[in-house]
């Protein structure tokens, strides 16, 4: 929201207050209150009939600062709030030294300095200047209708970029836009977003999150080219500026602060099938798409059913329709039988038409309107009804009718929308209406989430979750919503997933082809690699399938290639989940991420690094033509073996069965010896593929995971004059090692391989 009109005025109807002169400092050992009078006081009566900004400075944990900036201090504040994860009795230790006042906490500094007019300026460890709210840059506005909003702005420095802020489809870097944090369901094509995320990470090396969960408005470089401004309609800012120094610590930071993503079972990182969303499908119609998909040797993990499982006007009522599967109970028995897993479409609402909306109604299960009648409206639903789940009765009633579904064989939920959530309503628990849109979504995922670990088990839990917010990281796997099937609308798809991942969020999916319209062969076959090369791959689509066959002979060949070397990828890829799970930082990383210090990795939104050592580069064209940057360092093509070495950009063209697919230097890459299934044995003859440096002393190691995570065993490779050693532990089982565009030895133990 903008409250000037350009660099002099103030729009009309707006009144604006800076904290403009420090009046008072109360300091403790771990925080510090500062009091800000709105004008100079130059007499005692410039104290009368004036207000105060109260800014309180404290450290919720090591490494994060937190400033509140407060007008009015009585204002009820009824919840929800996000649930943060901070240290009893705070972080940090607060210095004076004359006029300045100190927080420093891990290696962030908050100075205040009472000389000169209000102003907070956050400091690294080196003293280095990282963002400053300067003058004019913490107040509280209002406008002509009354509104009441609390504001701050912080510096941007030169060239420093800005990133994240959710599942944002607009461009990649947000300098120079206006981002207004609220749900909505508005696909992937505009400036609205499913995940909306109060948080920012700066190419500077440091983050902010807004401690709001209602609606936040950013001006990015904006209203202020050199400033990002953060505001609420509220009596009362909160937001924590967080070190780094690297962007990896400071998502690391984030999430021990909001929460760590859950690790999703193994077996959901293979292939899913969709029945699609308003097709025609029964139980021959299934059984045809999984027997085809056998027939064609392409490995399948899951197999979903979209909306219509349930009958029409009904959504939800959780029963099968009786017409289209008779015998529900049978048919997950016998698609079980093939070795597949079970995924089911919900959402939180309840038609009227539902035999449940009666009985949630009955039992107060649904949300209200302030007169106590149930909120109803007929878009998606006719007069459908919304779960409270603030209501702790209504989540155990909403779990007993999943619950169900689980006893007959389903393994997971796809847990779709959560985002049009009204705000002329009253909740259960008293919440405020305008924070609670946002923070729907929260309580509705981890309800399903913690149905699923308490039914399957810590480890076997997943969603497919379309709508999120700040911690909401926590339960994966989330896609990103409805798209086109273009290429338009796959690089778009990246740009939201590559931001997403910024804003904390360890997995991400997406509908391999696009959801709206029929994809061409071509976009079909470049969108199964990008697919098939994220964390999660599902094909899905909305008013026409999409198994790989109605595609051509062709896709279905490049389904079954690149569901094949996704397998075989499954040890480094389950790796590099757990290491998301344990610290926060993504699988699907920007380039931003893994090479901050390289400036042409800064804007980079059409390629990505798939956890620390590979570099995926989809390709967006029918012809195959695509631009690639390369990183210093020589880089080894995974599919062709062509060794190219960095910094460089690069022009290449591919076949539909390849892509840029880039090894970094220095990686041991583990690859299963068994790719026909996600979740298999990978201490069954692995491949280990070592892509040494050519430095004399070169070293490394990787660790293969069980299923559960776990370290199952490492192996430690290390050059010994012209041949590279490799030893391992925990496993006495045979393994491979191949040296890139070199040789391969078999053995158990320690194995020594020539490299040239």
């Amino acid at each position: 929201m903008k409250f000037t009109d350009g660099f002099w005025r103030i729009r009309d109807g707006v009144q604006i207050s800076y904290a403009t002169e420090v009046r008072d400092v109360r300091a403790e050992s771990k925080r510090f209150t500062t009091y800000a009078s709105t004008k100079k006081v130059t007499r005692r009566g410039d104290t009368l009939n004036a207000p105060l900004v109260t800014v309180d400075c404290f450290s919720p944990a090591e490494g994060v600062v937190g400033v509140r900036v407060t007008h009015h201090a009585g204002k009820r504040r009824p919840g929800p709030d996000f649930a943060l994860a901070a240290e009893a009795g705070g972080a940090g230790e607060v210095r004076r030294d004359g006029p300045v006042t100190e927080l420093t906490s891990g290696p962030l500094t908050l100075r205040l300095d009472a000389d000169g007019g209000f102003g907070l300026t956050f400091l690294d460890a080196d003293g280095r200047e990282l963002t400053r709210a300067g003058a004019k840059s913490t107040a509280y506005a209002t406008t002509a209708e009354g509104a009441h909003h609390v504001l701050s702005r912080l510096s941007l420095g030169v060239g420093e970029h800005v990133y994240g802020l959710g599942e944002r489809f607009t461009p990649f870097v947000k300098n120079g836009q206006t981002v207004d944090v609220w749900q909505a369901d508005g696909g992937t094509s505009s400036e609205q977003a499913y995940k909306n995320v109060p948080f920012y990470l700066s190419s500077r090396g440091y983050g902010v999150f807004v401690n709001h969960p209602g609606a936040v408005s950013f001006e990015v470089g904006s209203e202020s080219v050199g400033q990002v401004q953060f505001s609420v309609e509220d009596q009362t800012l909160e937001y924590y500026v967080i070190a780094g120094p690297t962007p990896k610590d400071v998502v690391g930071r984030y999430t021990a602060l909001t929460g760590r993503p859950a690790l999703p079972p193994a077996w959901s990182f293979g292939l899913w099938l969709s029945t699609s969303f308003t097709t025609s499908y029964d139980e021959a119609t299934v059984t045809s798409f999984v027997d085809g998909m056998a027939e064609r040797g392409i490995p399948l993990s899951v197999f979903h059913f979209d909306c219509f499982w349930m009958r029409e006007y009904q959504w939800c009522d959780f029963r099968w329709d009786p017409e289209v599967f008779p015998d529900p109970e049978g048919m997950l028995a016998r698609l079980k039988e093939k070795g597949l897993r079970i995924s089911v479409w919900i959402n939180p609402y309840i038609a009227q038409k539902s035999p449940l909306f009666d009985e949630a109604a009955a039992l107060g299960h649904l949300v209200r309107r302030p007169d106590g009648d149930v909120w109803q409206w007929d878009l998606w639903q006719a007069g459908m009804g919304l779960v409270d789940f603030t209501s702790p009765d209504a989540r155990a009633w909403y779990q007993g009718k999943l619950k169900a579904l689980l006893d007959q064989g389903v393994d997971c939920f796809k847990t779709d929308f959560g985002e049009r959530i009204p705000t002329d309503v009253v909740w259960h628990d008293g919440s405020d209406p305008e924070r609670m849109h946002n923070y729907y979504t929260h309580l509705y995922n981890r309800t399903v989430f913690e149905l699923l670990e308490k039914e399957r088990g810590q480890g076997e839990a997943v969603l497919f979750a379309r709508s999120a917010t700040a911690g909401g990281q926590q339960y994966p796997v989330h896609w990103g919503g409805d798209c086109w099937s273009s290429f338009e609308a796959m690089a778009e798809s990246l740009r939201g997933g590559l931001s997403l991942s910024l804003s904390g969020f360890g997995f991400w999916s997406h509908d391999i082809g696009g959801f709206e319209g029929t994809p061409s062969p071509e976009v079909f076959k470049r969108w199964l690699a990008f697919g098939l090369l994220s964390s999660h791959s599902r094909l899905h689509g909305s008013t026409s399938y999409r198994v790989p066959w109605e595609f051509g002979d062709e896709a279905a060949d490049v389904a079954r290639g690149f569901t094949l070397l996704k397998h075989r990828l499954m040890p480094y890829l389950y790796g590099t989940a757990a290491e998301a799970h344990r610290t926060g930082v993504p699988m699907m990383r920007p380039m931003v991420l893994e090479f901050p210090a390289d400036p042409a990795c800064r804007p980079l939104d059409r390629q990505y690094m798939l956890g620390p050592d590979l570099l995926v580069a989809p390709v967006f064209s029918a012809e195959g033509d695509v631009e690639v940057y390369l990183p210093e360092g020589t880089w080894t093509h995974l599919l062709s073996g062509e060794r190219v070495t960095g910094p460089c950009w690069r022009t290449e063209r591919h076949g539909f069965d390849s892509l840029p697919l880039y090894v970094r230097e220095g990686a041991v890459l583990p690859l299963a010896g068994d790719d026909s299934r996600a979740d298999g044995d990978w201490l069954d003859a692995p491949v280990l593929l070592v892509h040494p440096s050519g430095a004399s002393d070169y070293a490394a190691e990787v660790t293969v995971p069980d299923t559960a995570g776990l370290p199952a065993a490492t192996f430690h490779v290390r050059r010994d004059g012209d041949a590279l050693r490799v030893t391992a532990s925990g496993t006495d089982r045979p393994f491979t090692v191949r040296v890139a565009g070199g040789t391969e030895v078999t053995g158990s133990g320690e194995v020594s391989v020539r490299v040239s």
